[in-house]
């Protein structure tokens, strides 16, 4: 009889281990895909954190001219919701200088079902700017926001974003692309 209570006992106990440890494990999968998914994450806005994060990554390469956030250069939205990404400039060069860009599409993936020009439509904030002064050796004191406005009808697709950089009317740099994925 003391058996059978033992084995009873052993039984109810390993239940609730194996149920804690399964809670435990969902709940770490659950906190990772959280913290890697907000690599590739839309932003609303330049805040102090992303402008420290901009400053980090130009701070890691001196000869860097370029810097976009988030760093995978690549940004996922869901239809409906709208976000960007954001990017700063430095003058590299020994003269100071008037900056200009522009973000046009580049690509769109074979399975969307989008013109070029609905894409291009996509983007309510930040499509161009001039007259950015730089000095030289500097960089752009705040960063900037391209901001995309996903309609509802947008069917699911990937999209490739070019930014087109120059300086004093030449070229500054090769364009430099951005994926977004509306899911």
């Amino acid at each position: 009889m003391k058996s059978k209570h033992a084995a009873m006992e052993m039984s109810v106990g390993t239940m609730v281990t194996i149920v804690l440890l399964m809670i435990v494990l969902v709940l770490g999968i659950f906190f990772i895909q959280k913290i890697f998914g907000a690599g590739t994450t839309a932003i609303d806005e330049i805040d102090q954190s992303i402008k420290n994060e901009i400053s980090k990554m130009f701070s890691q390469d001196e000869s860097r001219q370029i810097v976009i956030y988030p760093s995978a250069r690549e940004i996922r939205m869901k239809k409906g919701d709208s976000g960007g990404f954001g990017f700063s400039l430095r003058n590299t060069e020994y003269d100071d200088g008037v900056f200009s860009y522009t973000v046009s599409v580049l690509e769109i993936g074979s399975n969307c079902q989008m013109t070029e020009a609905q894409a291009d439509n996509l983007i309510i904030l930040g499509k161009s700017g001039s007259n950015i002064q730089i000095p030289s050796g500097s960089k752009l004191e705040n960063p900037i926001l391209v901001k995309f406005s996903i309609p509802e009808s947008a069917s699911l697709c990937n999209i490739r974003y070019g930014i087109d950089v120059k300086k004093n009317e030449g070229i500054y740099l090769p364009t430099v692309s951005v994926d977004l994925e509306i899911k």
